[in-house]
């Protein structure tokens, strides 16, 4: 029999049905440690099986399955048994020496608690929101934003330090700063540590802020750091700000619900100040850049009304909430965006 040459391949369908397959496989390799094993010379299955006490059948097999998928490479030099070596995207993110390690972020990544968001999410798609109980992953006091604050710093690092400095700006002066939402508080923190003359207010959950504490107390600047508990749709932020910090959060809500909240930040911050937005701001055809703009995927999943927005999307509800102006930065190699808004 002939196989018609325009004949479709199933390999999309397949690799998509099979998906949660490389979820495990990376999950894997995370808990037994192969890619800092790798890091550290053990680069045979014989040195691996020792190293990370596993089989050397089942690490040949895990490790070209990462290989397959470009989390390895692999060479065979002469007689010699074959030998693994990390990519330089694992060795920054996946050795466990390096500072962008970020394996921990499984934690919150795999977790039930964003997960379980996806089970069904034909009813999600629906009801045109989430199928989970009550009001998904912005319930008060949620546990999933512990897990998020203790499990997602690493990665937030660097977009941390991109992000103050376009709020800093190189400014050397005294500066009012409140992060809404600020879960690990490496956003706020990173403003603090730029400014020496920064004070910090952290606004979150009550629960999240111990994090957001922690993490203030090992980077140094405690003393200009408090935190503020509660729902930031709802408890009153002060005023007199000179930045306000908005970072993985708007994306939860509907557009309603941010007009009042924009509005709430404008009537927040001092004559001059500025909001710094971090959002997945999608192009205006909502399809690429392709990993910013399945972030919509997981607020359908897990929120009743949020999305990622495109930047038009934005510009509108910041000039409608009463600021003059916006500017949209990327922040490689960050797939998110930083947007300026002036008051």
């Amino acid at each position: 029999m002939t196989t018609p040459a325009n004949l479709p391949s199933p390999e999309l369908f397949l690799g998509t049905v099979n998906a949660y397959q490389r979820t495990e496989l990376i999950k894997a390799a995370v808990e037994l440690e192969v890619f800092t094993a790798i890091g550290a010379g053990a680069q045979t299955t014989a040195d691996l099986a020792t190293r990370c006490a596993a089989s050397e059948r089942g690490l040949r097999i895990l490790c070209d399955n990462l290989t397959i998928l470009g989390f390895l490479s692999k060479s065979e030099p002469g007689n010699t048994p074959p030998r693994y070596e990390l990519t330089l995207a694992s060795a920054v993110f996946l050795d466990q020496r390096s500072p962008a390690y970020l394996g921990g972020a499984l934690g919150f990544m795999l977790s039930p608690l964003l997960a379980d968001g996806f089970k069904d999410l034909a009813s999600a798609v629906r009801r045109g929101g989430t199928a989970m109980p009550a009001q998904g992953s912005l319930a008060p006091d949620h546990p999933m934003w512990v897990e998020y604050a203790r499990s997602m710093g690493p990665m937030m690092a660097l977009p941390a330090h991109a992000l103050a400095t376009l709020a800093v700006g190189g400014a050397a002066r005294p500066m009012k700063v409140l992060d809404v939402a600020a879960g690990h508080g490496l956003f706020g923190i990173a403003v603090a540590q730029q400014n020496v003359l920064a004070d910090v207010v952290a606004l979150d959950w009550p629960n999240v802020l111990q994090v957001a504490r922690e993490n203030a107390e090992r980077a140094g600047v405690s003393k200009r750091y408090r935190t503020l508990g509660g729902d930031a749709l709802e408890v009153p932020f002060g005023d007199g700000y000179d930045v306000i910090l908005l970072t993985n959060f708007l994306h939860h809500f509907d557009t309603s619900t941010l007009a009042r909240l924009l509005s709430k930040v404008h009537a927040a911050l001092a004559p001059g100040g500025k909001a710094v937005t971090l959002e997945f701001v999608p192009d205006d055809n909502r399809v690429t850049p392709a990993l910013t703009a399945q972030f919509s995927l997981i607020m359908l999943a897990t929120t009743p009304g949020g999305d990622a927005y495109t930047y038009s999307e934005l510009d509108h509800l910041f000039k409608n909430a009463g600021f003059s102006r916006n500017e949209l930065y990327p922040l490689p190699p960050s797939p998110q965006q930083a947007i300026i808004s002036q008051r």
